[in-house]
């Protein structure tokens, strides 16, 4: 058997021998139902534990060095538009009711947000001043990266991490394979196993946030515009944050797509 193949053998039997299937968010009207991966030994519980520390220690530097916004309009506007995504997150994965979630605004020019494992929810002022948003196109942007939380994406790429590196040393060690042939296989396990999910992972966010914004009463028309000013403040390109993700042409065309999926959703959130 070639050398390459044998190895890629070896890295799906060694991956697949720690790890365990899982829906980490129950059906959605969007249509994300893909089963995950996850190695049994990197618990949802000890992410979010280990995740929470290192948020902690961000918002403490930030409130050392002043940037740290609690009492602004901006900060109050923030808590209020992702308490009303927070709520509707259980519609996903009911554990997420008991996550400790948390907001908070740190002022600062870059364009950047995140939501890390167990809802700890991160926002740079510098999305609200420089693309003048609205609070439909906040809402777009803290949907999209509570999906990447709900869909514990930071859990899935550990665990395709620690798989990668246990297939490496095993067929190292098994194979005697050379630098050169080690090399080759990592070009196939980088273009087999983690890019291609990557882009699929940040489709996923794209979509769940949407429902997840809808379901909370913002118009799901708004990521379409937020994608638009993203775009021209890039000049066609994502902002740094968002690097791994698909061009604002393509991601606009998929929530376009989706937007009459989730219209229903909206007006019945209105009408509540």
């Amino acid at each position: 058997m070639n050398q390459t193949l044998s190895f890629t053998a070896l890295a799906a039997a060694l991956l697949l021998a720690g790890c365990q299937a899982v829906n980490t968010t129950s059906g959605s009207a969007v249509g994300v139902e893909r089963k995950q991966y996850m190695f049994s030994m990197l618990s949802s519980q000890e992410i979010n534990q280990m995740y929470a520390t290192s948020y902690q220690q961000t918002l403490s530097e930030a409130s050392s060095k002043g940037v740290l916004d609690k009492s602004s309009a901006n900060a109050k506007r923030l808590r209020v538009i992702a308490d009303r995504l927070i709520k509707q997150a259980p519609v996903f994965r009911p554990d997420a009711a008991q996550w400790q979630w948390e907001v908070n605004l740190i002022k600062s020019p870059e364009l950047n947000a995140s939501c890390g494992p167990g809802g700890k929810i991160l926002f740079y002022s510098g999305l609200i001043d420089k693309l003048q948003l609205n609070d439909d196109e906040i809402a777009a942007i803290i949907g999209h990266e509570m999906a990447h939380a709900l869909r514990e994406h930071s859990r899935e790429a550990m665990s395709k991490a620690y798989g990668v590196a246990l297939a490496k040393q095993g067929a190292g060690a098994l194979l005697g394979l050379g630098e050169g042939a080690m090399a080759m296989a990592d070009t196939v396990v980088q273009y087999s196993l983690t890019l291609p999910n990557s882009r699929g992972n940040e489709n996923e966010a794209d979509l769940l946030g949407l429902e997840l914004a809808a379901r909370s009463g913002y118009n799901p028309h708004a990521a379409v515009s937020l994608w638009q000013k993203m775009a021209q403040a890039g000049n066609g390109a994502p902002p740094e944050f968002m690097s791994t993700h698909p061009s604002s042409s393509s991601r606009i065309a998929a929530l376009q797509a989706a937007i009459p999926k989730v219209m229903p959703l909206y007006e019945q959130a209105k009408g509540r």
